[in-house]
């Protein structure tokens, strides 16, 4: 019973190797039927994709000012909260990178206003430590007004 159950196996399995043949006159091409509206629409989704960080954003090269650097998280929480109470106007960046909590302050293009308030923030006593320059991809609010005129 077992040999003929075998043989049954390898002959069904003889039958689907051979089940496909190969067409001596094809070419090995193969097209392709789509709508064109696909490419347009793949376009503009890598157009957003390239462009975007969040609604209304665009990344560019800009600064920001690395105010913490340290493992102590309410330390860094402290210092947050003074921040963004300071300066609502501004972003405040946490990020973990073991064993440090980094906070990161701003979104600035020039390399001038970054400066103004590292000042501003040494000056008001907000932290005891040197407060670094940082080059990096910021978030740039676009106009809607003006993203419209150009589409």
């Amino acid at each position: 019973m077992k040999r003929m159950v075998l043989v049954f196996l390898v002959a069904l399995l003889y039958s689907n190797v051979n089940g496909q043949t190969i067409n001596p006159d094809t070419t090995g091409k193969v097209t392709v039927h789509r709508d064109p509206r696909l490419d347009i629409l793949g376009n503009y989704e890598a157009d957003i994709n390239k462009n975007t960080v969040g609604l209304g954003t665009k990344a560019a090269k800009g600064y920001r000012l690395l105010i913490v650097s340290s493992n102590d998280r309410n330390y860094a929480m402290k210092v947050r909260t003074a921040l963004l109470q300071r300066y609502p106007e501004e972003k405040v960046y946490m990020t973990y990178q073991a064993p440090f909590i980094k906070l990161k302050f701003g979104n600035f293009i020039s390399r001038e206003d970054a400066d103004r308030y590292r000042k501003m923030i040494t000056s008001s006593k907000i932290v005891t430590t040197n407060v670094y320059l940082v080059p990096e991809l910021v978030e740039v609010k676009v106009d809607k007004t003006k993203e419209i005129e150009e589409n």
